[in-house]
């Protein structure tokens, strides 16, 4: 490469903004030499669970929280579980791995998440649970599937930030499930987390994601005797969090409303430039009232040219994606059913870049990008 030849650097579709303050706050837990579960968990526990006014448990990942958190509803072996296509494989790795089955239902088009309509036409005899995610960041309508009168699992790793008449989301299920991963609204190397408002969830929630221990050893030590003799344990994966994660997640909240009116802004400018293209659906707005996370931009283009779009886009150093490819078509979960808003989004639907480091030029040329198209 010449020494004179402009090196263009790529747009990234999903990102987290992070710097000195993350790195302070590790301090404590790198130079004092406490980086498993400790302190900075417990933290970050009571802030984010004071957040959402119920209790909160982290994990390691989200992916291990929702294994949990299916877990802890107790369901009885083999219950069907209806959740959507739409969305990450997790989702429904987790009913399977908990020993249950996943059933999937269509989800609205506009919204690109499950509503009490959607899941209806999945309900079973055998049905013992749903899931809904709230896609995007935007609020699914999850009062009317609480009504549906089924335990509801609530995925609410897009929407750390979202509100639904008022109240957080996160906290209209039996159990809810949060993402800190490194692309999340509050980011982290890797973390999770699970709320409720069950006493009895939460016990076994806390009592699960340690290998199925009751208590560490260092919990024990204040009742004297033989502290490193186990009391009891549930066969279980070791799900715990630590304080490197906890401390960069502290920070992470910390900022969360720049961060956030970062994203905002980001979406404001995409409505504002791309909404006049006849060949390209935007993304609902949040409802009257209700706060969006905006944790991705899904547009839909109409005519049929979606791949090309993504290809022109990737060639000018913008990498979009798209998030997610139904499950009902992936093995092994494939069940020879058509959902056909699922499959619509899978061929029309394309994720363009949104985080909070992306500069004015990056969404510039995202912008230039699409219009040039």
């Amino acid at each position: 490469m010449g020494g004179n030849e402009l090196v263009v650097q790529q747009v990234d579709v999903f990102g987290a903004a992070a710097g000195p303050d993350e790195i302070e706050a590790l301090s404590p837990s790198v130079l004092g030499g406490w980086m498993g579960m400790g302190p900075r968990v417990r933290e970050f526990e009571a802030k984010f669970g004071e957040r959402l006014g119920v209790d909160f448990a982290m994990t390691d990942s989200g992916s291990n929280a929702l294994h949990l958190a299916v877990r802890a509803l107790a369901l009885p072996p083999g219950s069907e579980i209806v959740l959507p296509s739409f969305t990450w494989v997790a989702c429904a790795n987790a009913v399977v791995l908990a020993g249950h089955r996943p059933v999937f239902a269509d989800v609205d088009l506009e919204t690109a998440s499950v509503d009490a309509e959607t899941i209806a036409g999945a309900l079973t005899d055998q049905t013992r649970a749903v899931m809904v995610v709230h896609y995007a960041g935007r609020a699914a309508d999850i009062g009317a599937v609480v009504d549906l009168g089924l335990p509801v699992i609530e995925d609410a790793a897009h929407a750390v930030d979202s509100t639904l008449d008022g109240r957080p989301c996160g906290t209209f299920g039996e159990v809810s499930v949060f993402s800190f991963d490194a692309v999340k609204n509050v980011a982290t190397p890797d973390g999770g987390g699970i709320a409720s408002a069950d006493a009895d969830v939460m016990a076994t929630v806390r009592r699960l994601r340690y290998c199925g221990v009751e208590s560490s050893g260092f919990e024990r030590s204040s009742r004297g005797g033989r502290w490193w003799e186990l009391d009891s344990v549930e066969p279980f994966p070791r799900m715990i969090p630590n304080d490197v994660s906890a401390s960069i997640a502290l920070a992470q909240l910390e900022k969360l409303p720049a961060n956030q009116a970062a994203r905002k802004r980001v979406w404001e400018t995409y409505r504002r430039e791309l909404e006049d293209l006849a060949w390209l659906r935007l993304p609902p707005e949040p409802r009257p009232g209700d706060r969006h996370s905006y944790f991705t931009f899904l547009v839909r283009v109409l005519d049929g040219r979606r791949d090309a779009l993504a290809h022109a886009l990737l060639e000018r150093g913008i990498y979009t994606s798209l998030r997610y490819q139904p499950l009902h078509l992936v093995r092994p979960f494939d069940d020879g059913r058509s959902l056909p808003n699922s499959e619509l989004l899978a061929e029309e639907g394309l994720n363009l870049p949104l985080h909070p480091r992306l500069r004015d030029d990056d969404v510039a040329r995202v912008i230039d990008g699409v219009r040039g198209f």
